[in-house]
């Protein structure tokens, strides 16, 4: 018969161990058997180290508590590089995901179709998944498995050609966008019907300005979608703009473009700007002849910075605090439109995904502030980590730096 149990340790249920609690326990020697005499004096050890223990652990769990509950309540936004298309995460306070386009179609050089021709006519590289990898990097770092939305802006492929290869490696709760496509072109028909056939069965939502995407913890309200725009921003006081009376006319375009759905995220007192490639004409109804908008914080630099969107009446409206340019090396970054938001009142920096390489040095930002080097690797994001005082920050993960910006 075995030897009674000491009444410090009574009868317990069976533990399963994981191999890191199994390693640390290979360490601490343990006797079932009781010892014959100081019984009484290891019971009264135990009871005076057990709480003691205790009170430690809970200390020392204080700061991962600490740091879990502080990335609760922040709002996470990656600038993510698909080369001069358009691919933004946004995580809420509360985990809820939205990605914002999806870049490029993985395409072969060896393709026979003569619409898979006519982009490495015009300079697409083969990338073979790449885009679908980036955002899958992106969403790894933020901690989350699957989009909870996915918002088309518009149907050219650089904004909507990744989603079939998305959909085949991660899981997507909805889709949303604004509608029939709208451009007479071949390659944008292909590019529609190659979205409605990926998204299959999956929820697909079609959003109308003044519209609102449900993330816990955060406001995102519908700007402008399918050629037309918002009458009245909930929270936000139209103000006269000074700046229309110089504004010059401009006509309006038949693409995707001004057909982009747009919108705007508030948390808290920050305020995050993506109205995907809405050029001049459709803009300055946002602003003219009152700011529909009001400021923001954060401005994602409509159209890749083309010169074709951003006009001055615009951006000096939106009176941006920091402005992210999501062009590509050998895409967009116009001289002008770099100028205009580099000059617009209150802007503190202007970062870009990629030097402007086919720009000049005056019409870049210093080094620092871009993502992806002339010459270099491709593939680095910018991470911005924003709070509800107003407060955030933008990490180059090229080089692992963090600007902050503090709370106005």
């Amino acid at each position: 018969m075995p030897p009674p149990r000491s009444s410090c340790f009574p009868e317990t249920s069976s533990v399963e161990y994981n191999s890191s609690q199994m390693r640390i326990a290979a360490h601490v020697p343990f006797n079932p058997s009781p010892r014959p005499h100081g019984t009484g004096f290891a019971c009264s050890l135990l009871a005076v180290l057990l709480p003691a223990s205790i009170l430690l652990c809970t200390i020392a769990a204080q700061p991962v508590r600490a740091q879990a509950a502080a990335k609760a309540k922040e709002l996470r936004i990656y600038s993510i590089d698909v080369e001069g298309g358009q691919s933004t995460l946004l995580v809420g306070p509360a985990g809820t995901s939205l990605l914002v386009d999806t870049g490029w179609p993985s395409v072969r050089g060896s393709d026979p179709d003569p619409y898979q021709k006519g982009l490495h006519d015009s300079g697409m590289p083969d990338n073979d998944g790449r885009d679908v990898q980036r955002i899958q990097a992106a969403m790894k770092d933020a901690g989350v498995s699957k989009l909870d939305y996915v918002l088309i802006t518009h149907f050219h492929v650089d904004h909507v050609g990744g989603v079939p290869n998305l959909v085949q490696r991660v899981k997507v709760g909805e889709f949303l966008d604004h509608g029939e496509n709208r451009e007479d072109s071949d390659i944008t028909r292909h590019d529609y019907a190659a979205y409605i056939k990926a998204i299959g069965k999956t929820p697909r939502r079609i959003v109308h300005p003044g519209d609102t995407i449900d993330i816990p913890g955060l406001t995102t309200i519908v700007l402008a979608a399918d050629g037309e725009h918002i009458a009245a921003v909930p929270g936000v006081k139209p103000m006269p703009n000074p700046y229309c009376a110089s504004e010059p006319k401009w006509e309006l375009d038949t693409t995707e473009n001004p057909r982009s759905a747009g919108i705007l995220v508030r948390y808290g007192k920050f305020r995050f700007l993506d109205l995907g490639d809405l050029t001049k004409a459709k803009e300055i109804p946002l602003v003219c002849p009152e700011n529909l908008i009001g400021q923001v914080d954060l401005y994602l630099v409509n159209h890749h910075g083309f010169n074709l969107s951003n006009t001055r009446a615009f951006v000096d409206a939106i009176h941006p605090r920091v402005a992210i340019m999501n062009n590509g090396a050998h895409k967009a970054g116009s001289p002008e439109a770099w100028q205009t938001v580099h000059e617009s009142p209150g802007i503190e920096d202007l970062w870009m995904l990629h030097t402007a390489e086919d720009s000049d040095a005056a019409h870049n930002s210093a080094a620092p502030l871009i993502a992806n080097l002339k010459g270099g690797a491709d593939g680095a994001y910018l991470k911005v980590v924003a709070h509800a005082d107003g407060s955030f920050s933008v990490m180059n993960s090229r080089t692992g730096q963090t600007r902050q910006y503090p709370a106005r």
